[in-house]
């Protein structure tokens, strides 16, 4: 394949001419680090495989898109040709963009260790190792087949950074000028700010929500920084092969139940697609998992479910603007939604991206802005 073309195209989507990353998005054959990879279909997962068609290769690889690698434990270089693969994706080669946008926020440049959180695929690793010298990159995931298979294809390009297998929120392999994060953790571990050089800066996303924290560490161990105004979600950090199951069970038992029944001032609202909201009730209730879908009659459904038990489910008629909802559990979700909402229409905007971040040495991380406050 004549990949380099192609390179260059994807350079001129995601950068621009003069940026530090338009050589090193230019010089990566992204094609070569994902040599298979899983697609929608069948009622779940189906693998493809590049190789066998180059020019879906080339289209997939130098797409500013996400490609999944791993579904479960399944890895797309095991998976079955034409068996359809069940689970959540559990790693993936990052939108490009995405992954330019983060190391940017890392302000990296020559001279500096960075520490590449969550090997994937090693792109990520691919472009630093570019900028700034293999020996100034260590890349770490928690999976030993994505470690291994990532050294050995950045090798094939001609890239030999340090590549760990390690759980990221335990002990970390060395002192790093910056900490670069493709995966979300709930909140800041304080390995990493161990593990942080003085004045050193991280950059990591916050499970659950669209939110990029940028921090620089300060002389008592701790770190302080903002939420940027930019948004982005990953995957959250994971310590086995899979995450926990999903909550069907409470799913199922929660439709056939009445409970609380209110009348919502809103329609149903696709809470994932709505940033900001999903960011804030995130923060305010970490672990709902959001199913949406629509009845026989067209009328919008929504569910939230928390592992606590909690539950709520909606539905918003077709032509009418409001949402009956049915709520169980301990704590009454549907309503902090609400709660949030009109937060919103009374001040424009919620307080959660711009907002400032204090981190103490022990990792704990509090957001502040406008009088509001949220700790993790």
């Amino acid at each position: 394949m004549d990949w380099k073309p192609y390179a260059a195209a994807l350079a001129a989507q995601v950068t621009y001419p003069g940026s530090d990353w338009w050589g090193p998005v230019s010089a990566t054959p992204r094609h070569l680090l994902v040599e298979r990879w899983f697609t929608p279909g069948g009622g779940g997962w189906q693998v493809a495989d590049g190789p066998a068609d180059e020019e879906a290769w080339a289209g997939a690889a130098y797409s500013d898109t996400t490609l999944v690698t791993q579904i479960g434990p399944v890895h797309a270089d095991h998976a079955v040709p034409r068996q359809t693969v069940i689970g959540l994706p559990t790693s993936s080669s990052t939108l490009p963009s995405l992954v330019v946008s983060m190391l940017e926020h890392g302000r990296l440049a020559p001279g500096l260790r960075l520490l590449d959180v969550a090997t994937g695929s090693g792109y990520s690793a691919a472009l630093a190792c570019h900028r700034l010298g293999d020996e100034m990159v260590t890349t770490l995931d928690v999976d030993a087949y994505l470690s291994e298979a990532a050294a050995e294809r950045l090798e094939r390009i001609g890239h030999r950074p340090h590549v760990v297998t390690a759980d990221a929120t335990a002990g970390l392999p060395g002192v790093f000028d910056r900490i670069v994060s493709m995966v979300s953790v709930p909140r800041i571990p304080a390995s990493w700010l161990r593990s942080l050089a003085p004045q050193g800066r991280l950059v990591t996303t916050i499970a659950g929500t669209g939110l990029i924290v940028t921090a620089d560490k300060t002389p008592d161990g701790g770190a302080i920084g903002q939420v940027e105004w930019d948004r982005a979600s990953f995957m959250a950090t994971r310590t086995g092969a899979d995450y926990p199951p999903q909550l069907d069970e409470l799913f199922t038992a929660s439709a056939e139940e009445e409970g609380e029944v209110t009348l919502s001032p809103f329609p149903v609202l696709d809470v994932m697609q709505a940033w900001e909201v999903w960011s804030m009730l995130s923060l305010m209730a970490p672990g709902i998992e959001h199913r949406t879908g629509t009845d026989d009659h067209g009328g919008r459904l929504t569910w939230m479910l928390h592992p606590d038990g909690s539950w709520a489910r909606a539905r918003t008629a077709p032509g009418e603007n409001t949402a009956t909802v049915h709520q169980g559990g301990p704590r009454r979700l549907y309503d902090l939604l609400d709660e949030i909402r009109q937060r919103w229409l009374e001040h424009g905007e919620l307080p959660v991206y711009g907002a400032q971040v204090t981190i103490s040495p022990d990792g704990e991380t509090t957001l502040s802005r406008g009088g509001w406050a949220a700790t993790l």
